[in-house]
């Protein structure tokens, strides 16, 4: 799709806060209509994510994992960050074995996604892993992630769930629930 835009041009970008974990940019964008306008983002790491979602028998295989912004738990798919020199597929094998205690021997992805890419460039790199086995890596969690296996013909009734609400797990189930009734 060519949608003939011009991007706006950068005309100075600052940091303008930092955490432990973040830097805030502040962007000064001229448009091509020669409107200005100051937004802010985060910086962009360069770094990707992927999200697995995991198949073993008929069912789904998710945990449930402290989020500190919303203070609760939520119920969702392992994912993580995709370490410097690691594929999609290394990484999602590693969060798997790190987060649900299983590797698996075949991964298909389903979608790249973006989210709130107004104000941040991650990437979330969402794959399907089926022949899961046993394997245990240790992983950075804090605590031992609780594993819940959903029946696969009932996925749809997790959005019924009031642990899972997180926008990438929902994509995620949907992308699953396509590819998955392609199989039937």
């Amino acid at each position: 799709m060519n949608n003939n835009l011009q991007k706006p041009r950068i005309l100075k970008v600052e940091t303008v806060a930092r955490s432990r974990l973040f830097d805030v940019e502040s962007v000064d964008l001229e448009f091509s209509n020669g409107a200005r306008r100051v937004f802010e983002r985060m910086r962009p790491s360069g770094r990707e994510a992927v999200m697995i979602v995991p198949v073993i028998d008929d069912e789904l295989l998710l945990i449930r994992e402290y989020a500190v912004g919303i203070e609760q738990y939520e119920l969702g798919f392992p994912k993580g960050l995709i370490d410097p020199g690691e594929t999609v597929f290394e990484a999602a094998n590693r969060e798997l074995m790190e987060e649900a205690g299983f590797g698996a021997e075949q991964f298909e992805l389903l979608s790249t996604l973006t989210m709130a890419p107004s104000y941040f460039s991650s990437t979330m790199n969402v794959v399907i892993a089926r022949g899961l086995y046993p394997q245990q890596l240790e992983g950075d969690e804090p605590e031992p992630l609780q594993q819940v296996r959903w029946p696969l013909r009932d996925m749809m009734t997790l959005l019924q769930e009031p642990d899972f609400r997180e926008a990438r797990n929902v994509s995620a189930l949907f992308l699953a629930q396509q590819r998955l009734s392609r199989d039937d």
